[in-house]
């Protein structure tokens, strides 16, 4: 399922100095489930309210909603996500507490602006609410303590619900995933670490469960809209099959090497691509740089005049490079396709994926194909 941090699809730029941390959707549910849970034992509701996080931590949630009615209370939270450059900022959490029928224990349902999952492959089943197992897990440490506190059995329904959810989703990953009616309620570890890679390669590998599930021989990650919207005028696959891959071609490729998809097609700019063909798994302009000696020789092999050479290594930028040997009738991005193919092999090993690399400019005229073969 889709991960805090990864709620976000556009880049952001990083702010100056040290960075605030922030809390995810999970964290906010369980305080609101604790806090409405509270208020429907004992006719108070706790603010603010604290809870404890998966690592020991133990952080305390003020209430933005209380509404306690004849058999259910309800709390809301508003979420942040510290600096993180999160959609769900500044989204109110809410949890309804219920009593359910005996024997029931507890169930999750997903209230307005809460996704129902559609497509399997995701670690939460089709049809049930979009809450992913941790978070599920830590609401009912919550509710199994409380309800023993007042020798109570644990039935009890809980409903998440986040307005404007259904919105703020079409911002995210969910659509792709198969996840429908709004957001999901995520996190690992209750916090959300400002600027964090591992949120969004864990949704890269989401997305490669449901290809799998759902059956898809043909998957494609692309390092961003531009170049994802040049090869689907191709090959027009299934949403279920864009991989968001971003710059984390790393972390596509190796979750591919033990879960196998028959054909990816990899679609990126001319720099981006010229970074795999260097051997880079991560293509974040901070992590890794075009080597204009790795050009030059390329463009040379290609065919380019040496007296070109220096103009190559004073190159600014690689599209900068690129102008410079069309110009001189010296195709550059054909042999760039073809090393960051190899490097792409290589990274997938043995496993049973063709590859192919479709390179572009920036406005997304296919500059060079690989092909599968």
């Amino acid at each position: 399922m889709v991960t805090g941090k990864a709620e976000s699809t556009r880049e952001s730029r990083k702010p100056a100095g040290p960075l605030r941390r922030g809390w995810t959707t999970g964290a906010c549910a369980t305080a609101a489930t604790k806090a409405a849970l509270t208020a429907l034992l004992t006719g108070q509701f706790p603010d603010p309210v604290t809870i404890t996080l998966p690592r020991g931590e133990t952080p305390a949630f003020a209430l933005a909603r209380e509404r306690l009615e004849d058999g259910f209370a309800e709390a809301g939270i508003v979420k942040d996500a510290g600096d993180d450059p999160d959609v769900t900022h500044g989204a109110t959490i809410i949890a309804r507490i219920a009593r359910a029928a005996p024997g029931t224990g507890i169930v999750f349902r997903a209230g307005d602006g809460v996704g129902t999952v559609t497509k399997p492959g995701l670690p939460v089943a089709p049809g049930e609410a979009a809450i992913n197992p941790v978070p599920r897990a830590m609401m009912t440490k919550e509710v199994e303590t409380l309800c023993a506190t007042h020798d109570l059995p644990a039935d009890i329904e809980i409903t998440i619900s986040v307005p404007g959810g259904e919105a703020l989703a079409q911002k995210t990953w969910n659509p792709r995933l198969g996840i429908v009616g709004g957001i999901s309620i995520l996190g690992t570890t209750g916090i959300v670490h400002p600027f964090s890679c591992s949120a969004w390669i864990h949704s890269i590998h989401r997305g490669i469960d449901v290809a799998r599930a759902t059956g898809l021989t043909h998957v494609m990650g692309a390092t961003g809209s531009t170049s994802e919207d040049a090869a689907q005028a191709i090959y027009h696959l299934p949403e279920t099959a864009l991989l968001d891959m971003g710059d984390f071609a790393g972390g596509l490729l190796k979750y591919l090497r033990a879960h196998p998809v028959p054909r990816l097609t990899l679609a990126g700019g001319f720099a981006k691509m010229t970074k795999l063909a260097q051997g880079a798994l991560d293509l974040h302009s901070g992590r890794s740089q075009v080597d204009m000696d790795f050009l030059l020789a390329r463009s040379l092999e290609a065919g380019l005049d040496r007296k070109l050479g220096d103009r190559i290594l004073n190159a600014n930028t690689a599209a900068e490079v690129l102008g410079l040997t069309r110009e001189n009738g010296i195709d550059l991005a054909g042999p760039i396709a073809e090393l960051a193919r190899r490097t792409a092999s290589e990274t997938l090993r043995d496993a049973p994926v063709e590859v192919e690399v479709i390179v572009t400019d920036r406005k997304g005229t296919i500059l060079a194909r690989t092909g599968f073969a």
